[in-house]
């Protein structure tokens, strides 16, 4: 049996009754050694064991499983804590949680937040690029940073996103004697060589021009970064990608994929809105997943975009089963992409697919008579309006017909 206690913010720990109960009756006590001192006074005969890194926590834990064990956690234990792994390895009945105050309920308090108010951020061992795609204005991020995302580098992309104004609270040793709060603007907090302590949180009122960073669906072409010159090339347009987004209906939690992503408009827009979706883009041409790889970073949608080197039929079996595919691309191969792409999908899960020719329509509409699925078509032909000798004229572009197949439920 595991029991994870939460150590809240205090020093020494100030544990409730259940708490205390669990860590008297445990026979191996683990956690680190900051944390194990933290409630060395309440320990006895316990054996105590540092925790390892993940990587090697599920032998030891396996090892110990049939002793009674109390892991120690920071915090609270399902807030960005050490529950969360051990929810996902063991089942319910081989576990008891027992919460506390985390720093970030702490933080929030102190400066006088609603918790539902906030938006909250782990940066501890994340890549720095995934606050990108929270910069968004008049916003408060309550983050949790480490050694790659200190205060002065959250400054740098306030900046680089058009929120130089952004005000920023630096809180310290939260429930220690020597905690403390900084306090600046970002635009000022760039040039500061002031170290802060590894225990902080950093709390930002996003405020600024922005317009770097896109704040609602439709991110305008010349964003991307792109093949050809600035807002072409191998680009779904942004008319088009709005489309193709509103029939594929994306839900929290799917497995999304984009077969012939190109430069990433659909997989990187489709990602950046749907934080909790997986989404798998396949491409196979360099320059474009050169492309592809530089959106994914500018976006901040690098944990939950992966890109997947390589054709379609080559690949795809590599990946988990889709709840909605959107095929952009085919190489010539979209007879048999269509074909494991329907059974590879999901029941009540969506295919989408792009037409321009008239050749591609046809095999479409061939295929849509032979899936036993619902097909929706729409058309989508866009005129964008350039000034030429004075006046507005548009321009039309090519049509994009646009397929969807919804597949039935086998219950």
């Amino acid at each position: 049996m595991f029991h994870i206690i939460g150590l809240g913010t205090t020093v020494p720990a100030e544990l409730g009754s259940a708490a205390l109960s669990a860590l008297a009756g445990a026979q191996v006590v683990m956690g680190s050694k900051r944390q194990l001192a933290t409630v060395e006074h309440l320990l006895k005969a316990q054996r105590q064991q540092i925790l390892p890194a993940l990587d090697a926590l599920r032998a030891l834990a396996d090892a110990l499983q049939n002793q009674t064990i109390a892991v120690l956690a920071s915090g609270d234990p399902l807030f960005y804590g050490i529950g969360g792994w051990f929810a996902q390895h063991y089942e319910t009945d081989a576990l008891a949680f027992y919460p506390a105050v985390s720093s970030i309920q702490s933080a929030c308090h102190q400066l006088g937040l609603s918790l539902q108010d906030v938006d909250v951020l782990s940066l501890h061992g994340r890549p720095l690029d995934m606050i990108r795609r929270k910069l968004k204005a008049n916003r408060h991020l309550v983050i949790l940073t480490d050694q790659h995302s200190q205060p002065q580098i959250l400054a740098k992309e306030c900046l680089a996103a058009g929120f130089a104004d952004s005000k920023f609270w630096v809180c310290e040793n939260i429930g220690h004697d020597t905690q403390q709060t900084h306090v600046f603007l970002a635009s000022d907090l760039i040039d500061s060589n002031q170290c802060f302590d590894p225990l902080h949180v950093t709390v930002i009122h996003i405020q600024g021009a922005g317009g770097v960073l896109p704040e609602f669906p439709g991110i305008p072409d010349e964003r991307f970064v792109t093949d050809g010159k600035q807002g072409s090339g191998m680009l779904s347009k942004r008319e088009v990608r709005l489309a193709i987004l509103s029939l594929l209906q994306p839900s929290s939690g799917e497995v999304g994929w984009d077969i012939g992503a190109g430069c990433g408009g659909v997989a990187v827009e489709w990602a950046y809105w749907n934080e909790s979706s997986q989404i798998h883009a396949v491409e196979h041409h360099p320059d474009r997943l050169s492309c592809l790889q530089a959106n994914r970073s500018r976006f901040g949608v690098v944990g939950n975009l992966h890109i997947v080197p390589g054709r379609g039929l080559a690949v795809l079996d590599q990946l988990p089963h889709p709840d909605k595919v959107f095929i952009g691309g085919s190489d010539g191969e979209l007879e048999a992409l269509l074909d494991l792409t329907w059974q590879r999908l999901s029941s009540n899960g969506v295919l989408l697919a792009s037409a321009v020719t008239e050749q591609t329509k046809h095999r479409l509409i061939a295929f849509s008579e032979i899936c036993g699925g619902q097909m929706e078509t729409v058309q989508v032909a866009v005129s964008k309006g350039e000034h030429l000798a004075g006046q507005i004229i548009y321009r039309p572009q090519l049509p994009v017909t646009l397929f969807k197949f919804s597949k039935p439920h086998h219950g």
